[in-house]
């Protein structure tokens, strides 16, 4: 799994606070990005992030490039409607070598059960090329493709959709893989918008487990208390 931040948007914490700030102030959105003092944002961003009025949230907003991951990540991912996806394409691009298999580890630590998922996805790949050689069109060909399959997706995500995405996807009962890429995807946010995103992740780093009787009785550590 390869996960890149390509960009975001530029000072997201004083983005955030200017746009919220700007439901109470008398001037304009351009003033307040220009001389709203380091102070003041901080501020604002304690009021957002304490009292749970997360529309300001919204204004920032990041993009990230991700490669190696199967299309069973991807099904789960744009299950999150707030966001934009660009995925490489199975009808448009036609696989003419063996692509990756993504192996769940499970599979991966028993020799035997590796080899037979390896054949089963090498046997389903050989029968699509089969049809793509008999002429069958990459659009219908595809269906034998198996979620296995290692593709690629562009994925932009506001803030407030962002920590959403965290909290139920860093969790240690979400499925492995969309775990370990909601996972990276904190370690790069995290260091450009640092107040914002101290307590990010699962529900059980701010307080009690929110998944109740399904929890998995193994919380992360707690995050560090607000200011």
């Amino acid at each position: 799994m390869d996960v890149r931040l390509l960009y975001h948007t530029p000072e997201p914490e004083r983005a955030m606070a200017v746009a919220a700030r700007l439901c109470y102030a008398p001037v304009g959105a351009a003033e307040l990005m220009e001389h709203m003092s380091d102070e003041a944002v901080m501020k604002v961003l304690r009021v957002i992030m304490t009292s749970g009025h997360f529309s300001a949230l919204e204004h920032a907003s990041y993009t990230f490039a991700i490669d190696g991951v199967s299309r069973a990540l991807t099904h789960q991912l744009v299950r999150h409607r707030l966001a934009s996806y660009n995925q490489q394409s199975q009808r448009y691009v036609s696989y003419t070598d063996e692509p990756s298999f993504i192996v769940p580890p499970a599979i991966d630590a028993d020799p035997a059960a590796r080899e037979r998922y390896l054949a089963a996805c090498g046997s389903a790949f050989l029968e699509y090329r089969a049809l793509m050689d008999a002429g069958v069109e990459a659009e219908d060909a595809r269906y034998l493709l198996p979620n296995a399959m290692e593709t690629k997706i562009v994925v932009t995500m506001n803030v407030r959709e962002l920590l959403h995405f965290l909290e139920v996807r860093c969790c240690k009962r979400a499925q492995w893989e969309i775990r370990d890429l909601a996972l990276a995807m904190l370690e790069l946010v995290e260091p450009t918008a640092p107040y914002v995103f101290m307590d990010a992740g699962a529900g059980c780093r701010r307080g009690p487990c929110p998944e109740g009787k399904m929890t998995c009785g193994d919380p992360y550590p707690k995050a560090p208390k607000r200011e």
